[in-house]
């Protein structure tokens, strides 16, 4: 009898064991290796932070628990991924590589470049599957619509990938592993350990509780929280991390999603909520699929007439006062300091920081986005680098948008509480100040004890600049 090839399921951005088909398909074909590579390059690259590695190492501590439910092992190798099949090829003989179709960034790119080389030159199949709406090799951005909306709504609609109950480990997988999912948060790959306190954690079983959370509690006021930064926290699905890291799958929070509507009369506030929600998975896919057909969007700017608009200085005192929540704008300075605390904040304010750095502050956006990236727990280069764009006015199709930074704290932080939770040094101020305080009169100054420039930093550490924005 013929024995089975070894089939190497190639864990990614896909840290679960339900609806997950290439370990579906290696349990049914033979002996499994389920195998994540520690990849220094890509703990290298600019956009990557030590958030996204512990976010990361929570989601594969979980991953090995799953795991071994099924009688398989987590085998982490710590190094570039082909060398990793390099070795198992060399003991093993005779490898099937099973792993999910992956929209990263250019390092991802090439790395699976490399690893399609690597699989044709010996003869070893590689089956991807697909994780998201997201068409491989579509040339155009969602050029057919239509098209492109029936085929998310074919993948949504069918049935899950079963978890498989008598998968046969593969012998000697010791030989390969690394470390221990238990030390992995003993790792820091070369990064600042400056913490990020307030981070989300990862894992499927804190992905699946955060969820349940939402459909049967804080969903209710989502449609009536998302732009404002205290409620949106609260509120919002805060599901966005674990769709990044794929320890929730999009097709079952789909799923899950419809049959929860289905319980909710049409036009209450949980039928509105639940169907904008609905609306902005379907844009996570979306958005993805403009990166997937245009990788070019993560380093050049995407209309021509744009690209020497501005340069790109990463020491510009703009940038730095911005990257440190010190731009004299306390709304601005406030959505930093959180996102450096905790690695999120709601979408309306991730716009007003991207647009005030390029708007207001004049910096080319791929600095800033490379900061951002960093800061964001729940990064997905998919949805960021389209994102950047478009709010930087650099696409040269969409609208420029340029957000107010002072209308937006009216709006969205009316009572000053955020402002005054993440700017302490305004909280001697009246409310009515919080937003301006570089406008404070001098007769104020002395009689609340706040001098602009000495109590609040201002970029140039003498005065404030004259404000842009109309107030």
């Amino acid at each position: 009898m013929t024995k089975a090839p070894l089939q190497v399921v190639w864990f990614k951005r896909d840290l679960r064991i339900h609806d997950h088909l290439p370990l579906a398909n290696a349990a049914a074909a033979g002996p499994v290796l389920p195998l994540f590579a520690i990849e220094p390059g890509q703990w290298q690259a600019p956009d990557s932070a030590l958030r996204h590695w512990q976010f990361a190492a929570d989601s594969l501590i979980d991953l090995s628990s799953a795991l071994e439910t099924l009688g398989l092992p987590l085998c982490i190798w710590q190094g570039d991924i082909v060398d990793g099949l390099n070795a198992l090829k060399a003991h093993y003989g005779e490898l099937v590589l099973h792993s999910h179709e992956e929209t990263g960034n250019a390092w991802s790119f090439a790395r699976d470049l490399r690893v399609k080389a690597w699989c044709q030159q010996h003869g070893t199949p590689w089956h991807e599957a697909r994780q998201h709406g997201v068409v491989r090799g579509l040339k155009s951005r969602v050029a057919d619509r239509n098209a492109w909306e029936k085929q998310w709504e074919s993948l949504m609609t069918a049935p899950t990938a079963t978890a498989p109950s008598n998968a046969q480990a593969a012998e000697g997988w010791q030989a390969f592993h690394h470390i221990d999912a238990e030390q992995l948060h003993g790792l820091t790959l070369g990064f600042d350990t400056t913490p990020c306190p307030e981070r989300q954690p990862g894992g499927r079983s804190e992905g699946r509780a955060i969820w349940r959370s939402f459909i049967s509690q804080r969903g209710r006021r989502y449609r009536g929280s998302l732009s404002k930064p205290l409620l949106a926290w609260e509120f919002g699905s805060r599901l966005s991390p674990h769709l990044a890291w794929g320890t929730l799958s999009m097709r079952e929070v789909v799923q899950s999603l419809r049959r929860q509507r289905k319980k909710h009369a049409e036009d209450t506030p949980w039928s509105r909520s639940l169907r904008a929600f609905a609306s902005r998975l379907h844009w996570h896919c979306h958005f993805i699929q403009k990166l997937e057909s245009e990788p070019s969007i993560e380093s050049q700017t995407l209309h021509p007439a744009l690209r020497d608009l501005r340069e790109r200085d990463p020491e510009h005192p703009n940038l730095i006062a911005w990257k440190r929540g010190q731009t004299v704008v306390p709304l601005v300075d406030a959505c930093m300091r959180s996102l450096i605390a905790t690695g999120w904040i709601n979408f309306r304010m991730r716009a007003m920081l991207l647009s005030h750095a390029t708007f207001g502050l004049g910096l080319h956006w791929h600095e800033p986005a490379l900061h951002l990236a960093r800061l964001f727990t729940d990064f997905e280069p998919g949805i960021h680098y389209p994102q950047v764009q478009m709010q930087a006015g650099a696409t040269g199709t969409n609208a420029l948008r340029v957000y107010n930074p002072m209308k937006q704290a009216e709006d969205n932080d009316p009572s000053g509480e955020f402002v005054a939770r993440w700017v302490p040094e305004l909280t001697t101020l009246p409310l009515e100040w919080h937003a301006k305080p570089w406008a404070l009169p001098e007769s104020l100054q002395k009689r609340f004890g706040f001098q602009p420039g000495e109590h609040y930093p201002l970029p140039n550490g003498k005065r404030a600049i004259k404000p842009i924005y109309p107030h």
